[in-house]
């Protein structure tokens, strides 16, 4: 899968490709750490199809510990559900809550939403004109 850098409102980040699965288990979370990286940022914008099959369920894990791994490096993850995308799983709602907190992860319906919450965030934690 392609990921693109995307510099929008000030602010760098890498962006999946909405509709294309790219991590296949949660330990590919170097992945998105390595994108980040490669891209002098630490903010990401994937969509549902680009995580694990089994993200939105609290069960399998994936969810838990992808963002471990992220939050470890301070990289920031907006997550795009797409439309008709798999329903989350009945307690994903309090590992969002618990993620928002942080401030190091959020989900949203929309692309630009994701990008306005990366852009504040971002705004927030670091001074301008810093990745």
């Amino acid at each position: 899968m392609e990921i693109r850098t995307v510099e929008e409102n000030g602010v760098r980040f890498i962006e999946g490709v909405a509709g294309e699965a790219w991590l296949r288990e949660a330990r590919d979370a170097s992945l998105v750490i390595e994108a980040c990286f490669s891209a002098a940022t630490r903010s990401a914008l994937l969509y549902g199809t680009n995580l694990t099959p089994a993200f939105f369920d609290v069960s399998s894990r994936d969810a838990a510990e992808l963002l471990q791994k992220l939050r470890s490096y301070r990289v920031r993850l907006a997550v795009v559900r797409e439309q008709g995308a798999v329903a989350p799983s009945s307690r994903f709602h309090e590992l969002l809550e618990a993620e928002r907190r942080d401030g190091h992860f959020n989900v949203f319906e929309g692309r630009q939403p994701a990008v306005s919450w990366l852009t504040a965030a971002r705004a927030r934690m670091e001074p301008a004109g810093h990745d």
